[in-house]
């Protein structure tokens, strides 16, 4: 083999290493990009948790594939309406007994993740699936279960409970009105803004 043809071979490797390189730098770049898109605020708070960006990627990627696997189905209108009431029932309750109000609230969530198709393993697993179907609203979900443990130990005010129930309503709201699987709403965040306009304090309790 001359001198030429051995250069041509190793140009000709050079260019192929390249342009492979080239083509993961994009492959990475793009997965980055869409599952920002996807995850929004919930992205950024896995990076900043394992303080690796391809680990909290990789993570996210994961639960994705996890949750792809599960059947979840929307409710039936006949699920819906109970469930709703059963809500409703919960802001009642508050009014008197606002701990044993978000407690029930924290239980109902669970309940309606159980009939939607949601495998609840505990609350860690339950967010981090709810993550990739509704990634605007869980943080309100890990903000009201905060609270929640807190009034399991005696140590929420009304005021804070009220704010758990606000918290698990939008959350609440998002799983009774998803039409299909694996489909979040267009604006997540309408559920939260419902809920602070419907849900204002007056007294001990709650007023549409």
């Amino acid at each position: 083999m001359d001198s030429q043809t051995l250069l041509i071979i190793l140009i000709t490797v050079a260019v192929c290493a390249a342009i492979g390189v080239g083509a993961w730098i994009a492959y990475n770049r793009m997965r980055s990009q869409r599952l920002k898109q996807h995850f929004g605020a919930e992205y950024d708070r896995a990076v900043n948790r394992t303080q690796d960006r391809d680990l909290a990627e990789a993570e996210l990627q994961s639960r994705q594939e996890r949750v792809r696997e599960y059947n979840i189905v929307p409710l039936s209108e006949q699920d819906r309406t109970h469930y709703q009431r059963a809500w409703e029932q919960v802001q009642t309750r508050f009014v008197d007994d606002p701990r044993g109000a978000a407690l029930e609230g924290d239980e109902l969530i669970f309940a309606v993740m159980e009939k939607r198709g949601y495998p609840v393993k505990g609350f860690d697993r339950a967010a981090a699936d709810l993550s990739v179907d509704y990634p605007e609203v869980v943080e309100n979900y890990r903000g009201a279960r905060s609270i929640a443990e807190r009034n399991r130990q005696g140590e929420a005010s009304t005021e804070d409970l009220r704010q758990a129930l606000v918290l698990y309503r939008a959350l609440f709201h998002e799983l009774l009105q998803a039409p299909s699987a694996h489909t979040r709403a267009a604006a997540p965040r309408a559920g939260e803004r419902q809920t602070n306009r419907r849900f204002k304090s007056t007294g001990g309790g709650f007023r549409a």
